[in-house]
């Protein structure tokens, strides 16, 4: 009987143990599990302040995440204007420069036997004069053949006169000074097909001013082609109203090709805007926003109405009214942080299903 009671007490005090043990490794475990897990205090969360919904996330979760934010700076930029652009075919211009080498060799040879033909009538004429040493028969043929030339010569320069006028009505003085040419840098470039010939339209009410020297094109590659300007287009694209120019790009592109000419405005247009870095941008709801960093733990997404990009950064003034959906006051300045990583990890913690606290600056107005 003893000897039972001793082992029923044994098997209780290991079942007493084994217990306490096995509570003891579960509470560890869960502390353990809660030391991993952030704390809530961490986690992002959405605030409307005075009108304007804010994200607050707190340091550590901006190093986590590692969001990364850029001060804006003004710039003083010209905002580029968007033109139609036509490159010409240039085969015409290669041969009315054929023809005006030819007509030239024409009035070379004319010129050559008018002089020869007056020299032939001039002796014609001494002879007969100085007691017939010549027959009136061979100063009347020294005559016509003079005439003839003189005649053939007349019609060689009204040749060249007219394929000269050609080049100009068809493709302005730059080109047509740069055919007639001896030697040309220029037409050496188009001929071998090293450079292009555009006909920029600039749009209807702006013709009149005198275009920048430089534009850009963009080439099928996606490229932006430098133009330089030079001369008016006398032939105007009928596809387009507006004023044409003629420009030649710095590499060739295909003939009959349309494409989108950058025009910047006269340097008396410029002003002073901000410069926004492309990768702070994000779209959403078919508007691009960026995200501006109001406190070392907010941030809030603005409007951005882009009014240009060059592929590097989107140009919008300097201050602008957001979106008639967000608060008045909601605009971006000089100085003013944008997220430039990170942007959609905060936009995707804004859009969470959560409860959204009401945070004012006078507490009293919220006791409602």
């Amino acid at each position: 009987m003893k000897s039972r009671l001793l082992l029923c007490s044994a098997l209780l005090s290991v079942l007493v143990v084994g217990g306490a043990w096995f509570t003891y490794l579960t509470l560890a475990a869960h502390r353990s599990a809660q030391a991993t897990e952030p704390s809530a205090a961490q986690r992002p969360a959405v605030q409307t302040v005075n009108g304007e919904t804010v994200l607050v996330v707190s340091r550590e979760m901006q190093r986590a995440s590692h969001i990364e934010v850029s001060a804006l700076s003004v710039i003083t930029a010209a905002p580029a204007r968007t033109a139609y652009a036509t490159v010409v075919d240039l085969q015409s211009l290669f041969d009315l420069r054929n023809r005006l080498a030819a007509a030239r060799a024409d009035l070379d040879t004319f010129s050559a036997q008018a002089a020869n033909s007056r020299v032939q009538f001039a002796r014609s004429q001494t002879l007969f004069d100085d007691d017939r040493n010549v027959s009136r028969k061979t100063l009347q043929d020294a005559d016509a053949a003079m005439q003839a030339d003189a005649a053939k010569l007349r019609n060689a320069r009204a040749a060249l006169a007219g394929i000269d006028a050609m080049l100009r009505l068809q493709f302005g003085d730059a080109l047509a000074k740069a055919a007639a040419a001896a030697t040309s840098d220029l037409y050496d470039r188009l001929q071998t097909g090293r450079a292009a010939v555009v006909r920029m339209t600039l749009p209807v009410g702006e013709s009149g001013e005198m275009p920048p020297q430089r534009i850009t094109v963009d080439a099928p590659d996606g490229a932006e082609v430098v133009a330089q300007r030079l001369s008016a287009s006398p032939v105007v694209d009928p596809a387009v109203q507006g004023e044409p120019w003629l420009y030649v790009t710095a590499r060739p592109l295909p003939a009959g090709m349309r494409a989108s000419a950058h025009v910047p405005a006269m340097r008396e247009l410029a002003a002073a805007s901000l410069a926004i870095p492309a990768r702070a941008v994000l779209w959403y709801g078919g508007q691009t926003w960026v995200y501006v960093k109001t406190a070392p733990d907010r941030f809030a997404r603005r409007f951005v109405p882009v009014t240009d990009s060059d592929n590097r950064d989107i140009i919008v003034t300097e201050s602008f009214n957001a979106s008639p959906n967000t608060s008045p006051n909601a605009s971006l300045h000089a100085g003013d942080e944008v997220v430039t990583q990170g942007a959609q990890l905060l936009l995707s913690e804004e859009l969470k299903p959560q409860g959204i606290a009401t945070v004012c600056k006078d507490p009293p107005e919220c006791d409602d």
